[in-house]
This record gives structure tokens, sequence and C-alpha cells, in this order.
């Protein structure tokens, strides 16, 4: 496991890159809230099933979805080392796989968003063809693996009610030392995967329909999201 404090350098200077170009950020963003449209699409049965809602919400957005986590990762930055002296390390790992996954999303989107046509609108034709330029098949696996695996962790780690309880005690000491918003995303976490009384399903639904899809997109089809929706 890489250091909680270099996957935020190297996360910071993805983001600033990205931040540099105003074309580049303004495509990047076009992205996101074409992808997050058809994420919403895919999962609206999970979203709908109050057992799962607030896992895919967290899921899906905050980790997967391409949501707005620099106030999180300031708050790391600011905390890290104090963070990988004093957090126990099944914890510490869910940050450090967290930011991991961060990284490599930001990275593909990036290639993804580059490879779209500029000056119009995005189709799911268009997204496909842009899809298979900017990354081969194993990169999205190993994207996709990522998440997976990080919902399976997140999934043993709520099943600590220590951790609850240290969540709870350190809710106003957090907030005062001005690490909210980190202590909002671990709290968020925390609450969205205990609420699934088990993410096994969760997680089987999300391997069987991204895995169909990439199927679908990497075999060239012409409407690969047909039977992305549930």
């Amino acid at each position: 496991m890489r250091a909680l404090s270099a996957l935020l350098a190297d996360n910071e200077a993805e983001r600033g890159a990205l931040a540099a170009s105003p074309a580049r950020a303004a495509a990047l963003a076009r992205l996101r809230a074409w992808q997050g449209e058809r994420l919403a699409r895919s999962y609206a049965d999970l979203a709908a099933t109050p057992r799962y809602a607030a896992a895919t919400a967290f899921f899906l957005g905050e980790l997967y979805g391409g949501a707005d986590v620099s106030p999180r990762d300031r708050d790391l930055k600011r905390a890290a080392g104090a963070l990988e002296r004093l957090l126990p390390s099944r914890a510490l790992t869910v940050l450090c796989d967290a930011i991991a996954l961060e990284l490599m999303t930001q990275r593909l989107d990036a290639a993804l968003a580059a490879a779209l046509p500029p000056d119009a609108p995005i189709s799911a034709a268009s997204y496909a063809q842009a899809y298979r330029r900017s990354a081969p098949r194993a990169e999205r696996e190993a994207q996709l693996a990522a998440i997976l695996d990080l919902g399976a962790l997140l999934d043993r780690l709520v099943r600590h009610a220590a951790l609850g309880v240290l969540l709870r005690v350190a809710h106003a000491p957090a907030h005062a030392a001005g690490l909210g918003a980190l202590q909002d995303f671990l709290e968020r976490g925390f609450a969205a995967f205990r609420a699934t009384g088990g993410a096994a399903e969760f997680l089987a639904r999300i391997r069987e329909r991204e895995s169909q899809l990439l199927t679908r997109l990497y075999a060239g089809e012409p409407d690969p999201f047909r039977e992305s929706d549930p």
C-alpha cells in the first residue's frame, strides 16, 4: 500500500494539470455529467431500494462518479501524517484505496474526454468509440476491480462497531480542527455501507452490469448501453 501522503500528492498534481487548461477542464466536466446520468439510469433500481440507496449515492457519486472531493483531500493533506500514525490499518487502507481509485479514474476520464469530439454532444456511439480509443480493456477491468475491492473492504470495515463509536466521538473535534469534509466523508461511507446489512448483493449487481457493459463496449456493439439499465 502506498503512503497516503504520496497518493494525495499525485492526485493533487493530476487535478492541477486538468484545472490548468480550461478546455480540458470543460471537456472533463461535460464527460462526467454524461457519465453521471448514465450511472443514475443504470442503477436507478438500487437507488430506489431503501437498503441500498445510501450506498448507491456514496459509491457511484463520491467513489466513482467524479464528485468534487477536493475539500476532503485538503483535509487529508493537512492530517495525513497523524492519520497514518493513528488510524487502524483497515481504515487507513480504505482511505488509501479511495484516493488511488480516484487517481486512476481521473486519468482514465481525462484520456476519454480528450478522445471525444470537442464540438458535438456526447452520444452513446461517440462515447463508446472514445472509450475504446482512450484505454485498453485491461485498464478498465482494473478500474472495475478496484471499485469492487474497495466496496468489499468497506463492507468488512463497517462490521466493526468500535469504528462507528470512534467516528461519532471524533465528529465535533474533527470539525473544530477544520477537518469537517474528511470527517463527513468517513461518516457517510460508514453509514451508507452499514445500512446495507451486507453489501455482497449490491456489489454483485455492479460487477455483473459493468462487466457486461465493458464486453459490449470493447466488442464495438452499436448500442452498448441497451442492457445496462435494469
